[in-house]
């Protein structure tokens, strides 16, 4: 026990030591608990949402549903011992919470009572729910699963073995019909039912959870699927496959639950995606980009009204320059949300004239509002600049009340300083982004500069208090350093046009907003330009890597998941179709775009510094460009290092994990930004 007592202190000795200057471990970070995914009951009175911990021992994250009735303190609903309870809903009558958990037997639906007690499976599926919803009456739910391997294709692989033809390696998903009764589901198992026949229950008491039967079949797959209002139909999407670029051809569907006959809806050349239903059901919102599969990736998506007794559609929310996400269409109209630059807006659309009013609220960004049905009371997921997420209950005319309190977590933290500043990029284009600082800032004082960038390139970095992914930001600021998070152009929030200036000039212009405001900062005095680094996962890593080869302003940079040669990304990714729409070609027509906004074509100007970090199984920037940067860097000479996160996809989804690459981040700046000796992971 002494021994073991001994380690202990030599270990947290180490990180203090590690962590110089930083008064908020990484695995405290890291254990952040987060709330999400709220739900509202049919009346109003109870919100259910789930509450996310990392679970260190099994090495990932748990999720667990809680309840609050009436605005009263929220009680934890479900325990699933080994994973997580998730798509929380409310059974109809509201006496119960619906959800899927796997627990020991795939993922199955379950049912607990809005006053607590045991949970009881309600479904038996072998191969597991993907996602489900009641129908409004209560007595039927409709799901999807993954397609099971056939005894043809078991045959096939026994004979075989394991092989995959490109583009064809999925299965496809359909939608399945379960019955539900309660008292039903309540006695199963305790009646004996050897021998009985179907329909012989009235005589013989016997009573099993019942098997779905399945509703939707073919080659295709059902991408997102609604109950019509009378219960007799499901609307579906339906997309040729699940792989990532059908879903640009999805049409939308509907299917008659007595007969299995499925009509298509609105099927036009590109992708179309219902939204919700009118609250008189007879006609709906989708999403659409019509015929664009060309700039959709880029564009405003747009929003359209099917009437179903016309079958015709129009469409709204043209005064709105974004991309908009559907919240709900109530009697007042349809609710949907915009980011309006680092904040984000509610907006009430006539389905009428398709004109939209701006919603006032409390909060800076909100992330979800969801509506009851049969009371004026919604819940609403978001949060304040300085705060976490949070959920809230109300009405949407006000009255918001926090039922979280998420926020607590951090009260004693020595967070950053969040300021939002502007600057103009070499073109003139004015840039945002977040900057963070020290609590005790000085204005006269020289500070390290850090600069992060987020991924998409249509994600957006707002202000708030434990910023992102595998960066310690909040440790370098108390450490000493400022923290620069750019929204360079292609960012969302900023209107269609400012999406589109990287097209065709990617890297390049996105180079132009980061460099600028740096120069930006270092005009205002307080930036010590010896001390500077740059840092980005994904499109931020791959502006990363574009600073590496075509600039020395920094003293290092960290490539996160990025690309590195545009022609060797075509090739190898997933969704294609993000680069011939921002180059405007493929390699084959214009190989010049490929080289001008490929980093490695300038490998032999590298001079900084470069940490490279990559999930070993990443489909969306295959791990290739990860290995042709850094054999560029090696060859030159450059101080260099890659880092592969085995068993990881393009992100870093284990806690674990996660903390690695943060200490290789941590170690890495420190070196060479700070000046502190070279050293590895702080294990004694």
């Amino acid at each position: 026990m002494k021994y073991f007592t001994s380690l202990l202190l030599i270990f947290f000795c180490c990180q203090a030591s590690a962590q110089k200057n930083a008064s908020i471990s990484f695995e405290k970070w890291l254990s952040l608990k987060q709330a999400g995914a709220p739900v509202i009951s049919p009346n109003g009175k109870y919100i259910a949402y789930t509450v996310t911990g990392t679970d260190w021992v099994n090495n990932g994250y748990d999720a667990e549903i809680c309840l609050s009735k009436e605005g009263q303190p929220p009680v934890q609903l479900t325990r699933t011992l080994k994973g997580s309870s998730t798509a929380a809903a409310f059974t109809p009558d509201n006496k119960y919470v619906s959800f899927l958990a796997d627990r020991g037997d795939k993922a199955q639906l379950f049912i607990i009572p809005v006053d607590g007690g045991e949970a009881l499976q309600i479904s038996k599926d072998e191969d597991g729910i993907s996602g489900y919803e009641w129908n409004p009456a209560g007595t039927q739910i409709i799901y999807t699963k993954s397609e099971p391997d056939s005894k043809k294709d078991k045959a096939f692989k026994e004979r075989f073995g394991a092989f995959a033809v490109e583009g064809e390696e999925y299965k496809q998903s359909h939608l399945w019909l379960l019955n539900y009764n309660y008292d039903s589901i309540l006695l199963a198992g305790q009646f004996p039912c050897n021998g009985l026949k179907e329909g012989s229950e009235k005589q013989n008491p016997c009573f099993k959870i019942p098997l779905a039967t399945k509703l939707t079949d073919g080659d295709f797959t059902v991408a997102g699927f609604a109950w019509s209002k009378d219960g007799q139909s499901v609307i579906f999407n339906k997309q040729p496959n699940p792989l990532i670029n059908s879903g640009i051809y999805s049409d939308i569907a509907s299917i008659d639950i007595a007969t299995k006959k499925i009509n298509i809806l609105v099927a036009n050349a590109a992708n179309d995606a219902f939204a919700d239903w009118s609250p008189d059901g007879k006609a709906f919102v989708y999403r659409s980009s019509v015929d664009d599969s060309v700039t959709n990736f880029f564009k405003n998506g747009r929003l359209f009204i099917y009437d179903t007794a016309t079958k015709k559609s129009h469409e709204i929310g043209q005064d709105i320059d974004e991309n908009k996400s559907v919240f709900s269409w109530t009697p007042q109209g349809i609710y949907f949300g915009v980011a309006l630059k680092m904040k984000s807006g509610v907006y009430l659309a006539d389905p009428v004239s398709g004109k939209s009013v701006r919603i006032k609220t409390p909060l800076e960004t909100i992330s979800y509002i969801g509506f009851s049905k049969k009371s004026e009371g919604i819940t609403i997921l978001g949060r304040n600049f300085t705060d976490l997420p949070e959920v809230y209950l109300g009405t949407i005319n006000g009255n918001w009340q926090k039922i979280t309190s998420m926020t607590e977590q951090i009260s004693a933290w020595n967070t950053p300083v969040n300021e939002i500043v502007d600057w103009n990029s070499k073109d003139g284009t004015l840039i945002e982004g977040v900057l963070h600082k020290p609590r005790n800032f000085d204005p006269q004082k020289k500070y390290p500069l850090l600069v992060v960038i987020h991924g998409g390139p249509t994600g957006t970095d707002r202000p708030e208090p434990t910023p992102t992914y595998v960066y310690p930001i909040q440790q370098w600021v108390e450490k000493g350093a400022v923290v620069l998070r750019v929204n360079y152009r292609g960012s969302a929030g900023y209107g269609e046009k400012f999406r589109s200036l990287n097209v065709g000039n990617l890297g390049v212009g996105d180079m132009w907003d980061v460099i600028s405001g740096v120069e930006s900062l270092a005009k205002k005095g307080f930036i010590d330009t010896s001390k500077m680094g740059c840092m980005g996962w994904s499109q931020g890593g791959y502006i990363s890597a574009f600073l590496t080869t075509n600039s020395n302003i920094f003293r290092a940079i960290s490539v996160g998941a990025g690309i590195s040669n545009w022609i060797t990304y075509y090739v190898s990714t997933d969704i294609t179709p993000f680069t011939r729409q921002y180059l405007k070609a493929t390699p084959w027509q214009d190989k010049a775009i490929y080289n001008i906004t490929s980093p490695m074509t300038n490998i032999n100007k590298a001079q900084t510094p470069t940490l490279i970090q990559h999930g070993e199984l990443d489909k969306r920037v295959p791990i290739s460009n990860a290995y042709e940067l850094y054999r560029g860097l090696q060859d030159r000479g450059i101080p260099s290092k890659l880092i592969v996160y085995k068993g990881f996809g393009h992100s870093i989804s284990k806690p674990k994990e996660r903390l690695a690459a943060i200490w290789h981040n941590w170690l890495w700046f420190n070196h060479y930004v700070f000046g502190e000796p070279e050293s590895g992971l702080p294990i004694e």
